[in-house]
C-alpha cells in the first residue's frame, strides 16, 4: 500500500511538471517573434493581469502603464493582460495609428468573456454586432437630433433632485449620479419611466460592469458568474419591452419617432432586412451600459473635485445661475442654453482627464505590421491607453492639477484628450453623454453647495474609477431667491 502511495505521488507530479511545462513552452511561444517590443510575458494564463488590474483597485491604474514605460523607455512594450499576448500603445502617436489604421491594420477586440455575458442571440461576434449599432446612431445621437431631448431630460433632472437630493442633509453621490443617469437612458432609449421597473433594470447593472474585466471564472459568487447571471435577467425584461412596443407601434399606441427602440423596430438595412427581436435586445443592453456607466462616473467626480476646489464651483455656479435666471418659471432648458456652459464643459473634460471612466480598449491586429520598428504579429491583441497621455506632463503639464484652462482656445493637441476613443471607434455617444452631464450640472449647482464627508475616500477602479465608499456629501441648500 506504502509503495503505491508513492507510486502515485511520482505519477501526479509527473502530469503536474509535464502540464507546467507545456504552459510555460505554450506561453513563450506566444512571444517567440524576432524584433516584438520590450516587455515581460509574466506567468502562463495569468501573464501580468493580477498587477494590470491591482493597479486599478488600489486606484493607480496609470501605474502599470507608467511602470513600464519607464522601465522599457518605449511607447510600445508588450505584456500578458486577460489571457492573451498584448502590446501597450501609448501616446498620441501610438493613438493616431491605431485610430486611423481602424479596419485597415487592426479591429476591434475584447476578451472571451464579454462575448459570455453578452452572448449574441446572432451568428456574428460581439464586434461585427458593434459596426451594425455604429450604423444606427448617428440619426439618432447626432447633436441635431438630440436636441429635441434636452427639455426632457431637463424635466427628468428636476423630479431626480426633487426626489432625492432636496430635503435631505446629507446623500451618497454615486448611487444617485447612476440612478440619474440609468433613468435618463431608460426614458429615452425605450421610453420606460415607471420607477419600479427602472429600479429592477438597474440593479443587475452593477454586476454587469464588475464581471466584464474580472478572472473569467465561471463559479458561483464570482464577479463573472455573477455578470452571466445579471445579463440573463437583464435581457429577458428588455425582450419583453420590445414585444409590447413592436405591437404598440403595429397598434398606432407608439410613435416612430418616440426613442431609439422604435428607430430600431423600423429601419431596415441596405437589404431591406429588419431587426429581429432578439437582435434589438443586444443593442439595447450595449447602449444601456453606455449610456449611463460614463456619464455616471463623470457626474460623481464632477462633484468631487467641486467639493474640493471652492473657486471652481464658484465659477461654474455663476455661468450656470446667469442661465437660470434669464428662464421662467418651469420652464426647461434649450439647446441655446447648453452652448452658454462653454467653462461647465471645460471642467467636466478636466474631470474625464483626470478620472477617465474610459481606461483604455483593446484592438487587434488584422495582419503582421511593423510600428515604430517593432512587428507586431497577426492576431496580438493591441491595448492604447488613455492614461498614457492624460497624466502625462509631456502632454498635460502637472497632470494632477485641477485645471479646466486647458481646454480652452484649440484644447489639447490631437489625440491626447481620448475619453471617448477616437477615429472610426469614437464613442456615438459622446454629445448625448455631454447633454447629460451639463444638465445634471446645471440642475446641481443652482440647488446646492456641498462639502465632502470624507475628506480622504480611496478611489478603486474596476472597471471605472469609483469613490469607495460612494461619495457621501453634506448639502446647502441655496435661497429660492438665489434662483
Amino acid at each position: 500500500m506504502e509503495h503505491f502511495l508513492i507510486s502515485l505521488l511520482i505519477l501526479l507530479f509527473f502530469f503536474l511538471s509535464l502540464t507546467l511545462f507545456i504552459l510555460f513552452h505554450n506561453h513563450k511561444s506566444l512571444f517567440s517573434y524576432p524584433n516584438t517590443p520590450p516587455g515581460a510575458i509574466g506567468l502562463p494564463i495569468l501573464g501580468e493581469s493580477l498587477e494590470f488590474l491591482s493597479s486599478g483597485w488600489r486606484g493607480h491604474p496609470e501605474k502599470f502603464i507608467f511602470d513600464r514605460l519607464n522601465k522599457y523607455k518605449s511607447d510600445v512594450f508588450k505584456t500578458s493582460i486577460v489571457g492573451v499576448p498584448a502590446a501597450i500603445f501609448c501616446g498620441p502617436i501610438c493613438n493616431k495609428f491605431l485610430f486611423s489604421n481602424e479596419n485597415k491594420l487592426v479591429t476591434p477586440w475584447w476578451p472571451d468573456s464579454v462575448n459570455k455575458i453578452f452572448p449574441s442571440t446572432t451568428q456574428t461576434s460581439s464586434k461585427e454586432e458593434a459596426k451594425k449599432l455604429k450604423k444606427l446612431l448617428p440619426q439618432f445621437l447626432k447633436p441635431e437630433a438630440l436636441q429635441r431631448y434636452i427639455g426632457i431630460m431637463d424635466e427628468l433632472a428636476g423630479r431626480h433632485f426633487n426626489s432625492f437630493w432636496e430635503n435631505r442633509e446629507e446623500v451618497l453621490v454615486f448611487p444617485l449620479a447612476k440612478s440619474f443617469t440609468f433613468s435618463l437612458a431608460c426614458r429615452l432609449f425605450m421610453s420606460v419611466e415607471d420607477e419600479i421597473h427602472v429600479e429592477r433594470l438597474s440593479g443587475p447593472f452593477e454586476h454587469i460592469a464588475a464581471g466584464i474585466i474580472s478572472m473569467p471564472i465561471d463559479l458561483p459568487g464570482t464577479p463573472f458568474n455573477r455578470a452571466i447571471k445579471a445579463s440573463k435577467f437583464i435581457r429577458k425584461e428588455v425582450v419583453a419591452i420590445v414585444r409590447q412596443r413592436k405591437q404598440d407601434l403595429a397598434e398606432g399606441k407608439a410613435l416612430a419617432t418616440q426613442d431609439i427602440l422604435s428607430h430600431m423596430l423600423l429601419t431596415c438595412d441596405e437589404n431591406g432586412v429588419y431587426m429581429n427581436e432578439s437582435d434589438i435586445t443586444d443593442k439595447i443592453l450595449g447602449l444601456l451600459i453606455g449610456g449611463h456607466d460614463t456619464a455616471s462616473v463623470a457626474c460623481t467626480f464632477i462633484v468631487k473635485f467641486l467639493a474640493e476646489l471652492p473657486h471652481i464651483y464658484d465659477a461654474v455656479y455663476t455661468e450656470q445661475m446667469e442661465i437660470a435666471r434669464a428662464k421662467a418659471e418651469g420652464e426647461t432648458l434649450k439647446w441655446e442654453d447648453i452652448k452658454k456652459m462653454k467653462y461647465s464643459w471645460n471642467v467636466a473634460c478636466e474631470v474625464l482627464r483626470l478620472a477617465s471612466p474610459l481606461q483604455g480598449a483593446f484592438r487587434e491586429a488584422l495582419n503582421d505590421f511593423v510600428f515604430n520598428g517593432f512587428f507586431i504579429p497577426k492576431g496580438w491583441k493591441l491595448y492604447w491607453s488613455a492614461n498614457s497621455t492624460h497624466k502625462n506632463p509631456e502632454y498635460f503639464p502637472e497632470p494632477y492639477k485641477f485645471e479646466p484652462g486647458r481646454f480652452e482656445g484649440n484644447g489639447p493637441l490631437p489625440y491626447t484628450f481620448v475619453p471617448f476613443g477616437g477615429g472610426p471607434r469614437m464613442c456615438p455617444g459622446k454629445e448625448y453623454a455631454k447633454l447629460e452631464i451639463l444638465v445634471f450640472m446645471h440642475n446641481l449647482v443652482k440647488r446646492f453647495k456641498w462639502t465632502k464627508l470624507l475628506e480622504n475616500e480611496n478611489i478603486i477602479v474596476n472597471p471605472m474609477p469609483i469613490p469607495q465608499k460612494g461619495l457621501p456629501v453634506r448639502l446647502f441648500p441655496h435661497q429660492p431667491l438665489s434662483l
